[in-house]
């Protein structure tokens, strides 16, 4: 999840509220403790990210909230995936943002890296805004940079919690897509015209701009039809997902 928000948007990624979302707000603040998960339920929460055909190959990471990610699962295509639980665009931590995401070989050794030591900087004790200013400041020194070729992150998830419109507050929601790399793209490039509060607008592609330049994307939202055959087929991980944390249930009530 990431601060984005059509080119301008806070967080998420790109977490748009469509069907099947309702409304969530949590409390945040830098003492946010991450709730671990069970590592059998975060290996299948991250995989679902992929398209089931991909998934044998892919190496899973599992968050250990006393020491950052780490390998779960080796896997050989290059593709890496894992559960976003700490968005360094938001500069606040909170405890119930969950983001099923999978990157390229490109995308792992670059944006994909950036997100795990986010993880490993909360351990570290950095309050959401210090740890935002470092993040940054790696981008500007050279330690970060955008993938070298074209390539692409997976988010076909049936289910994943992010800020999302119209209030720009957490929800939890279904919402696959993929983002294409695209760093310093704008819509204006493309001649895009997405309007969050028309979500059929949202279904042509468009760029995202998730917390600065080089973390530009083109979105691609999956069709009405294959969304619901996604939920469909994958039952039992939402309902695991739902018994393990209420704010993971997709019909879940408004939280505070």
């Amino acid at each position: 999840m990431d601060t984005f928000g059509i080119e301008k948007i806070c967080c998420g990624a790109l977490a748009m509220l469509i069907a099947l979302s309702t409304t969530a707000i949590a409390a945040t603040n830098d003492d946010a403790r991450v709730k671990p998960m069970p590592d059998a339920l975060e290996i299948r929460f991250a995989l679902s990210a992929l398209p089931p055909a991909l998934r044998d190959d892919a190496t899973v990471y599992v968050l250990d909230p006393a020491q950052g990610y780490r390998v779960a699962r080796k896997g050989a295509s290059g593709v890496e995936c894992l559960v976003e639980r700490t968005p360094w665009e938001m500069g606040e931590l909170r405890d119930d943002v969950y983001v099923p995401l999978c990157y390229d070989a490109a995308g792992a050794s670059t944006l994909l890296k950036v997100k795990r030591d986010a993880a490993e900087l909360r351990v570290h004790g950095m309050s959401g805004a210090a740890l935002k200013a470092e993040i940054e400041k790696r981008w500007k020194d050279g330690t970060y940079h955008a993938p070298g070729k074209a390539g692409l992150s997976y988010m076909v998830a049936p289910l994943m919690r992010a800020v999302g419109p119209p209030d720009l507050h957490v929800h939890t929601m279904t919402m696959p897509h993929l983002m294409f790399y695209a760093p310093g793209l704008t819509n204006a490039d493309i001649g895009a015209k997405p309007n969050l509060a028309d979500p059929e607008s949202l279904m042509s592609p468009f760029v995202d701009r998730q917390g600065n330049d080089a973390q530009s994307y083109i979105i691609q939202m999956i069709g009405e039809a294959e969304k619901a055959k996604i939920v469909s087929t994958q039952q039992d991980l939402l309902r695991d997902l739902c018994a393990h944390e209420t704010v993971l249930c997709l019909d879940h009530a408004t939280h505070h």
